[in-house]
């Protein structure tokens, strides 16, 4: 341990976190090293997306977000979202419209595709298009991403059977 870590305290995924991290620390390296790989460093420059983590609420690029900034934060990763063993709605979209190839970027797109469908449950092609305008697919899976994120919207708002 160096002279300029700092203990910082967090929930990841709902559960306490308590580490020392260099003033250098990045997100993305702290929630990987807890286990967590979903979220990955691609460009290390905040301009792909695929290393998507969401603070207090807000999405982040983990790959230029200071760790030590979430002392005391809500930390979630793509893990958060499966319970007990059910997929996500924004999930089960993405596998069901087909909406990756390689999958590198999937999580950052998932967990943007969440925020938008939080936020405005009913989106426009060119609203889902815009909102994750951030994230970058290599693969070029985008029509398949636009499908996936209106297919969890229908099933989000569609009324639930009880």
């Amino acid at each position: 341990m160096s002279s300029t870590s700092t203990l910082i305290q967090f929930r990841l995924n709902g559960e306490p976190v308590a580490l020392q991290v260099e003033a250098y620390t990045t997100l993305v390296e702290v929630v990987r090293g807890c286990g967590l790989h979903g979220a990955r460093e691609s460009c290390g420059q905040g301009l792909c997306g695929c290393c998507t983590v969401v603070v207090d609420g807000q999405a982040v690029t983990g790959c230029i977000h200071p760790a030590m900034h979430v002392d005391g934060c809500d930390v979630a990763t793509v893990e958060s979202l499966e319970q007990d063993g059910q997929l996500d709605p924004v999930q089960q979209a993405f596998i069901d419209a087909g909406a990756f190839q390689c999958g590198f970027c999937t999580p950052g797109f998932i967990l943007m595709s969440r925020q938008l469908l939080r936020d405005n449950p009913d989106p426009s092609e060119h609203e889902i298009r815009h909102h994750l305008a951030g994230n970058l697919c290599r693969c070029g899976a985008y029509p398949e991403i636009v499908r996936a994120v209106t297919l969890a919207a229908e099933r989000l708002r569609a009324p639930t059977k009880t």
